[in-house]
């Protein structure tokens, strides 16, 4: 179509129907959005717009356009290029604007009361020049989404013939666009280890039962000399494990009576030539002061094994075996006349104030595996070895369960509690023994029970040494007819 031809549509477009001729019948709908469609990408200016005047005003005919290049008018300003799917939707616009035309607004069929708009010429724009840059596209959002009029209805419009694009409706967020919530990185948590199982040996259960009761009575004058129900240790020194615990006897448990036995464990020096020692006893639960008795004692011989440490030390690294028996026995016996000194005190018998010691020292140097075990009174020093106990306090012809003590083994009597000897023992351990020295709680079962030493082989015997937890669990393995306080130590050799 010529540029004229152009100009003369433009004119007639927007001319009052009641002004002019009757219109072509050629001039229909679709051959005019085809005409602009086509000279719209490639003009070089766009046709001014007609004066903004509300359509339907009677006697106020809309003044006739003028094509662009006439003289003596100005050229209307150019639009700015736009993408081929607006140009259809601008020529779509422009026939809307035309009152008199088939297909625009009405207020029969919505019109501007409906929700459409008019493009409206802006604040200080000459009359006649409705046209502007093509208005940029919407940012997407995910609320309600206004109507598309290319999806018909009351207000909306059909074209046929023409490929319009269709309606974008609402679409969820694209994958990339989504703000995704980014999962905390996996840890490895290692599985929950079953919990030691306190249980009882043998067929019948005890008569007590397995956890505490009431709490022994307090005086409010004497708070320091509280004794809690257990004590759990443990340490390690190269090659060497050490655990120890010290708990309270269902009997006393039941009654709401205090621990008896007490335990003690020190490191007394620094570097190689340190020294470990490991001390615990345990009174008559019949006697008053049996719990006071044992703690005094363990005080007594640490605080002298304490101010000797460097001739004990270098007795043991040298083995020394008789200057260790005498200076040890000669701690031991003065730890004994100390109770006997403390019972005239109180006023009571010297069997009433006592209790039966065990202790054991342990060299801090790696290159020293000698293990030093004395004492006096009840209790026990047993050896686990190549999966067999050694009972290395026994006297006599030993039963099968109770092998004899080696040779290196010596007793001696002392003046400490009344009738009992002076036990020391100084051997050199092997990769895989397992050294246990109790208290007579502990003592007498093993040495009576051989379902107890069958289940404490079979536990101690794994590669590595128990937890504190497990050795707890282990020392209070329960047998009817065993209701004292449990004290014992063990050492496990790497």
């Amino acid at each position: 179509m010529s540029q004229q031809g152009a100009d003369d549509w433009w004119q007639k477009l927007y001319e009052d129907p009641d002004a002019g001729p009757a219109p072509d019948p050629g001039d229909t709908l679709d051959n005019r959005f085809r005409s602009a469609a086509g000279a719209g990408p490639g003009q070089d200016s766009v046709p001014p717009a007609p004066p903004a005047v509300a359509p339907g005003v009677p006697g106020q005919p809309a003044p006739p356009a003028v094509a662009p290049g006439v003289p003596g008018q100005p050229a209307p300003p150019a639009a700015p290029p736009s993408a081929p799917g607006d140009q259809a939707a601008s020529a779509a616009s422009a026939l809307r604007s035309d009152p008199g035309r088939p297909g625009g607004p009405s207020a029969a069929d919505g019109g501007s009361a409906a929700g459409y708009r008019s493009p409206l010429p802006a604040s200080g724009q000459p009359t006649g020049e409705r046209f502007g840059p093509a208005p940029g596209g919407a940012q997407p959002w995910h609320g309600a989404q206004p109507r598309d009029p290319r999806t018909g209805g009351a207000t909306g419009y059909v074209l046929g013939g023409v490929d319009v694009p269709p309606a974008r409706r609402a679409q969820a967020p694209r994958p990339e666009d989504r703000t995704q919530e980014v999962p905390a990185p996996a840890t490895d948590v290692a599985a929950p280890q079953q919990r030691p199982e306190v249980r009882h040996l043998g067929d019948r259960a005890p008569t007590y039962a397995a956890e505490p009761g009431p709490l022994p009575p307090a005086d409010p004058a004497a708070l320091d000399a509280l004794v809690p129900d257990t004590v759990l240790e443990g340490a390690r020194y190269g090659g060497c494990t050490l655990r120890a615990a010290s708990l309270r006897g269902d009997s006393a448990r039941y009654r709401g009576e205090a621990r008896r036995d007490f335990l003690l464990t020190a490191r007394f020096g620094t570097g190689d030539h340190a020294l470990v020692l490991v001390a615990l006893a345990g009174g008559d639960r019949a006697a008053p002061g049996a719990a006071e008795a044992a703690a005094d004692l363990c005080r007594t011989v640490a605080a002298a094994v304490g101010r000797s440490q460097g001739r004990l030390a270098d007795d043991i690294r040298a083995g020394r075996r008789d200057a260790l028996r005498s200076g040890l026995q000669r701690l031991t016996d003065r730890g004994y006349g100390r109770l006997r000194a403390r019972a005239a005190e109180l006023g009571l018998a010297e069997e009433e104030y006592t209790a039966g010691l065990r202790g054991l020292l342990l060299p801090v140097d790696p290159e020293c595996r000698t293990r030093v075990s004395f004492g006096a009174g009840a209790g026990g020093l047993f050896r686990l070895r190549s999966g067999q106990w050694q009972d290395l306090e026994s006297a006599g012809t030993p039963a099968p369960a109770r092998p004899a003590a080696p040779p290196e083994a010596d007793t001696a009597e002392t003046a400490g509690e009344p009738g009992s000897a002076f036990r020391f023992r100084a051997s050199v351990a092997r990769p895989g023994d397992t050294l246990l020295v109790c208290s007579g709680g502990l003592a007498e079962p093993m040495r009576e029970e051989a379902a107890l030493q069958a289940e404490l082989a079979a536990r101690w015997s794994e590669p590595e040494p128990p937890g504190l937890a497990a050795f707890l669990a282990d020392t209070q393995l329960r047998l009817k007819g065993y209701a004292d306080d449990r004290t014992a130590a063990a050492v496990w050799e790497a």
